[in-house]
């Protein structure tokens, strides 16, 4: 499909602008390599254009045009960017899967889900719009409530105030969902804010502006800045008058990010990288857990941070056979080789490319160090051989697998899983717990009190059983140890822009009396 992406400008304060420097960076189509268009090169100078916008409109009319109207007024905003995203839903799918490869049953179904799928359950753009607007409706009856304290001559009470202006720092593999989990709770809070969507991904996000314009959001309030991290994200994250930054993306950018952050005292939340595994026992169906693990490992062409990509299959020798790993090996090679790598246009498309260059060669160069360290490739890890143009990786299976390997110990970002066997649970948690990160774990398995278990001793934010991957606003979404901190979605993701005032009132008619009078003497 021929789709030409237009030449934007930035959007600050309400308006399309041109980018001080004039700079673009190409947008290319990771399926064909074309370039398709160009997008905006931000800069420093920029920058300061949105901060500048984004403190007005936090400010303007002493906040009752946006941080200090109600709840309910912010969630009608929310309401109609919903509305208008659910209107765009095929134009946004098309824009996505082309910008950055995914396959277009999944950008369709990252804009709006639909019910009657057949698929499993997750959520999308425009239930996120319509989730933080209940929030925001939600916050009015929450305002100032009361504090149990141990003096009736006291009474207390709480506020909940948006934090400032926020940056929005997010990546390139869920370009517009993982933009709208934080400009959604943002707004709904009553921020303003500054998105600066990744480099290799910012298309829909740039469409994202242009329905808020349409919608009549107030100018300033939501500000889209594309373009480099490096000329762009980090004069964000270090400005002084931006209140706090959340951050998606490398744990190295992470870190960056905070050293910037703590040098103002601006807090920061980070979700960061992840090698999540996978735990399959023995008395799994085995079909059904074939295919979640595949699932959880190359969904989103295996760009996913929380990707389930280190598989602890369960051996147990039996009769001078081992159960389940052989067999279940076997089959996941079989239907791994079935998965239908293609243009993501293509009908039936499960597995398009990834998202440039730079991605391709780190995927590939990580199933050739594999190799050459002593384990083994069942199948995938190069380029398809009906497939001479893109980005494109078959999905690897590596076995013979230490945890002293690259592959074992470090995130790919692609669709490469990694395998182990275990003879006990306490192994299989010992293994799964192996690791820098702590983002998510999964485990697979019939007997409901050891999936309980082993959900307890997950060293993870996030634990699936009996499935990997589903993801639903409601739901707290955040890592542990090098996987960042804060939670992002639910109640959560709206406290993430919230600060907490506590408000005291003395209620006697009689003095406090600590002090005597002087005529008293």
């Amino acid at each position: 499909m021929a789709i030409r992406v237009p030449r934007r400008q930035l959007f600050i304060g309400g308006q399309w602008t041109e980018p001080i420097r004039r700079q673009t960076l190409p947008v290319v189509n990771p399926a064909t390599e074309d370039i398709i268009g160009y997008i905006p090169a931000a800069t420093s100078e920029d920058v300061e254009l949105a901060v500048e916008a984004a403190r007005k409109a936090l400010t303007r009319n002493q906040g009752k045009d946006w941080s200090k109207a109600s709840g309910a007024v912010r969630a009608r905003y929310l309401r109609a960017i919903a509305a208008k995203v659910t209107e765009r839903k095929s134009e946004l799918a098309n824009l996505e899967a082309i910008d950055c490869g995914k396959p277009l049953d999944e950008a369709a179904w990252d804009m709006v889900f639909s019910l009657s799928s057949c698929e499993p359950s997750a959520d999308d753009v425009a239930g996120c719009f319509e989730y933080y607007a209940d929030l925001a409706q939600g916050l009015d009856s929450k305002q100032k409530a009361p504090l149990s304290l141990p003096l009736d001559t006291f009474k207390g009470y709480v506020l909940k105030e948006p934090i400032g202006v926020v940056g929005l720092i997010t990546p390139w593999n869920y370009p517009l969902l993982m933009a709208v989990w934080k400009v959604a709770p943002a707004l709904a809070a009553g921020c303003t804010a500054i998105l600066k969507p990744s480099e290799l991904a910012s298309v829909t996000c740039l469409e994202l502006a242009d329905i808020c314009r349409e919608v009549g959001l107030p100018p300033g309030v939501l500000n889209i800045l594309t373009g480099l991290g490096t000329e762009a994200g980090a004069p964000l994250a270090s400005h002084p008058h931006v209140d706090k930054i959340v951050f998606t993306g490398s744990t190295a950018t992470g870190s960056n990010i905070m050293t910037s952050a703590a040098k103002l005292v601006k807090p920061v939340s980070l979700e960061l990288g992840g090698k999540s595994p996978i735990i399959v026992f023995d008395d799994v169906e085995i079909d059904k857990a074939v295919e979640w693990t595949m699932f959880g490992c190359f969904w989103t062409n295996g760009q996913i941070c929380s990707a389930t990509s280190r598989l602890l299959v369960h051996k147990i020798p039996v009769k001078y056979q081992e159960k389940i790993a052989d067999e279940f090996l076997d089959k996941l090679v079989k239907w791994t080789k079935n998965i239908k790598i293609s243009d993501p246009f293509e009908e039936g498309c499960r597995l398009g490319p990834v998202v440039s260059k730079g991605q391709y060669d780190r995927v590939v160069k990580f199933v050739s160090n594999a190799r050459k360290e002593g384990a083994t490739v069942l199948c995938g890890g190069a380029r398809p051989g009906h497939l001479k143009k893109g980005y494109f990786v078959e999905p690897a299976i590596i076995s013979n697998v230490t945890t002293s390997m690259e592959i074992w110990r470090d995130e790919v970002f692609g669709p490469v899983l990694c395998v182990k066997t275990f003879s006990t649970e306490d192994e299989a948690i010992q293994l799964a717990n192996d690791s820098q990160y702590g983002l998510a774990g999964a485990v697979l398995s019939n007997d409901l009190e050891r999936c309980d278990r082993v959900s307890k001793a997950f060293e993870a934010g996030i634990v699936w059983v009996n499935c990997s991957q589903p993801c639903f606003c409601q739901a707290p979404w955040g890592g542990t140890k090098r996987s960042g901190f804060g939670r992002e979605l639910g109640e959560w993701g709206l406290e993430n822009y919230l600060s907490v005032k506590q408000v005291t009132q003395y209620i006697s008619n009689e003095p406090w009396g600590w002090y005597k009078p002087p005529s008293k003497l």
